[in-house]
Formats: structure tokens, C-alpha cells, sequence
């Protein structure tokens, strides 16, 4: 096998090695959510629990990364692949943390009766998950265009962010006796909020690895 064959074979395992950590993070993301419809504290506590196999990934990530760098001593395009997949590792790594975080909510409201069917928060993910998908679906195809979409759907979901918070601060007065849970489902609100930037992060962070230049999708 020649130097380019080699390095390719070693940054497609890099790649892949992070394609499982994310869908370990879309599973996260899932399971999170449906533990809070159908408040499922044993569900939400081995979200919790699970955490650190996330973790374990990153960090194998980023020691392949550093080896690849020492040993190929990669320069430009190359070069780029590499730093991009540990900043995308980062972002995914913190889309599981609030997957983790919305698990906690789910346990600190405990078996309490929903003040309202949990209807809203399910769709907000859903756009937030889109988002993560189409940006991992840009790294893997290098797509600047579908990167861009992740904008205009991180505006939806920032308009339902902002109607969901205000009709739970509404609740405040009318159910005063349910006032950790209204601030447990708007901690869950802000927490696929923040998913939704991470993976308008990681557009930006494609779109650097093809175009070499750094681009804000929220200018």
C-alpha cells in the first residue's frame, strides 16, 4: 500500500469511527425524548449511565487524529480533514450531552402528571435531528450547499424555541404547585435549542473543509 492509499485508509476509519459516534448520539437524542413523553425514569437514568461510551469514542477519536498527524505529518486539504472531524467529534459530543441533560430533566420531574401532552418539544427535535443529520450527511459528501441548509431550518427551530418558553412561562401562575416541571421542560427546550446550534456548527465546519474558509450560517 502506497503513503496516499494508507492515509486514506487511516482518515476513512477516523471518519467512520465518528459516523458511529453520532448515530450513538441520534440514538441518545431519541431515547432522551421519549423517556420524557412517556416518563420513563430507568430509560433516562441508563441514557445517563451511557454516556461515557460517547466519551470513550472522542477520546479514541482524538488520539487517532493526534497519531495521524505525528506519523503522516499531513499538510493543507489534508490537514483539514483531520482538524474538522475532531471539531465535528466535539459538537457531537456535546449534542450527547444534552441528550444526557434532557434525561435529567426527565428524572428530576419524576413520575409527576404532565401539565400538558408533550407535543411540541417532539416536533422542535425532530427539526433539531434534521439538522444534525443533513450536517453529517454534508461532512460525509462534502455538500457546502446542503451544509447551508442547516441555517434556515436553526430559524425554525429558534421561532418554536421562543413561542415554546413563553406559553411555559405562561403556565407559571395557573399551575404554581408544577413549578419544577415548567422549568424542567423549559430546560428541555434550551437543551434541543443547543443541539440545533451544534449541528449548524457543524455545517460551518464543512463548509471549511472544502472552501478553506471560515463561515458563519447565523451572519
Amino acid at each position: 500500500m502506497n503513503t496516499r492509499s494508507k492515509f486514506d485508509s487511516h482518515l476513512k476509519e477516523l471518519k467512520d469511527m465518528l459516523m458511529e459516534m453520532a448515530r450513538k448520539s441520534e440514538n441518545a437524542i431519541k431515547e432522551s425524548i421519549n423517556a420524557l413523553i412517556n416518563q420513563d425514569i430507568d430509560k433516562s437514568n441508563e441514557i445517563i449511565q451511557n454516556d461515557t461510551i460517547i466519551d470513550d469514542l472522542e477520546h479514541e477519536i482524538n488520539n487517532k487524529a493526534i497519531i495521524l498527524i505525528a506519523k503522516e505529518s499531513p499538510v493543507a486539504r489534508d490537514l483539514r480533514k483531520i482538524i474538522v472531524a475532531l471539531k465535528i467529534s466535539s459538537e457531537v459530543e456535546r449534542i450527547a450531552d444534552n441528550a444526557v441533560n434532557i434525561a435529567k430533566s426527565t428524572v428530576h420531574i419524576g413520575k409527576e402528571k404532565h401539565i400538558k401532552e408533550i407535543v411540541d418539544i417532539p416536533i422542535m427535535m425532530n427539526l433539531a435531528l434534521e439538522m444534525l443529520s443533513d450536517s453529517l450527511n454534508a461532512f460525509l459528501s462534502e455538500d457546502v450547499e446542503l451544509a447551508k441548509t442547516c441555517a434556515k431550518k436553526d430559524d425554525q427551530v429558534d421561532e418554536m424555541y421562543g413561542k415554546l418558553i413563553k406559553e411555559l412561562m405562561g403556565y407559571v401562575q395557573k399551575y404554581s404547585d408544577h413549578i419544577n416541571q415548567i422549568n424542567q421542560l423549559a430546560f428541555v427546550c434550551r437543551y434541543i435549542e443547543r443541539i440545533a446550534d451544534h449541528s449548524t456548527n457543524i455545517g460551518e465546519h464543512v463548509i471549511y473543509l472544502v472552501t478553506g474558509e471560515r463561515y458563519d450560517l447565523n451572519a
